[in-house]
């Protein structure tokens, strides 16, 4: 997730037009293709890790738990290990996703072992009962009630019933189940003009969500009240301002045409 290494600049290649792959992010010195992996460890190009991972286990929080727009958002952390190589997104960081009755609290570390091995991605709900345990891969729940039987869940693989997942380059397998129902389930959406599970709407409050905790670290970790409606921080012209990047010309962004 934080590819951390020192490649050397190099000449780019003929066959590759880097100025329109830039597009409007800031041109970085070429140190190699940057198609998988490599661009997603600078922030010209992306959120870091929690516009990368956290997006993905927030939402599925969201959806679980009923949750919309948090009320506030507040978010600290930097590069405190690895500082050998180009990278500069955060190599710890923390982010609180505050709502009415209780908090969403992300964390990751890319150096070190995970809390728990079994769940180096994943999200844990504390609850009364228990706790539940889920990622990509598997999930369990923990009973407060020692007497209480816990409850295990394997992924779902479908290799048998489509073999050709097997053979498909890249794959990730333990998805390919979740990928099927979703595209079912848009076109199902598209044929009744009704929402699909996955709304855009969704996936706009956990993205926006996660790029406003970015931009509360970005300004000392100070919490972020966002007006979706307005699209503005309320009362904080300095974050407001910092919602739109700065484009590389020739490219403007949308808003200023």
């Amino acid at each position: 997730m934080r590819a951390n290494g020192n490649p050397p600049v190099e000449k780019v290649p003929d066959f590759f037009d880097y100025e329109t792959w830039t597009g409007p992010a800031p041109l970085r010195p070429y140190d190699g293709l940057p198609h998988k992996r490599w661009w997603r460890t600078f922030n010209e190009y992306g959120n870091g890790i929690v516009g990368d991972m956290c997006v993905h286990m927030l939402d599925t929080v969201r959806w679980m738990l009923g949750l919309g727009w948090p009320k506030k958002v507040s978010s600290n952390g930097g590069i405190f290990v690895q500082k050998d190589g180009k990278s500069n997104i955060t190599d710890t960081q923390s982010a609180t996703f505050e709502y009415p009755d209780f908090n969403v609290v992300w964390e990751h570390r890319t150096w070190g072992t995970p809390p728990d091995p079994d769940y180096p991605w994943a999200l844990f709900i504390h609850g009364e009962k228990g706790t539940l345990k889920a990622s990509t891969m598997r999930a369990d729940f923990v009973p407060v009630d020692k007497n209480a039987k816990p409850i295990h869940f394997d992924c779902l693989f479908e290799k048998e019933k489509y073999p050709e997942d097997v053979d498909e380059p890249d794959i990730e397998l333990n998805a390919a189940p979740a990928t099927r129902l979703h595209m079912k389930d848009f076109l199902a959406a598209v044929q009744s003009r009704g929402k699909p599970i996955a709304d855009i709407e969704q996936g706009h409050i956990s993205t926006a969500s996660c790029i406003l905790a970015n931009l509360s670290m970005q300004l000392g970790g100070r919490p972020l009240d966002y007006l979706p409606v307005k699209r503005e921080v309320k009362g904080d012209a300095e974050a407001t301002a910092l919602l739109k990047r700065a484009y590389r010309g020739p490219w403007k962004h949308p808003g200023s045409v």
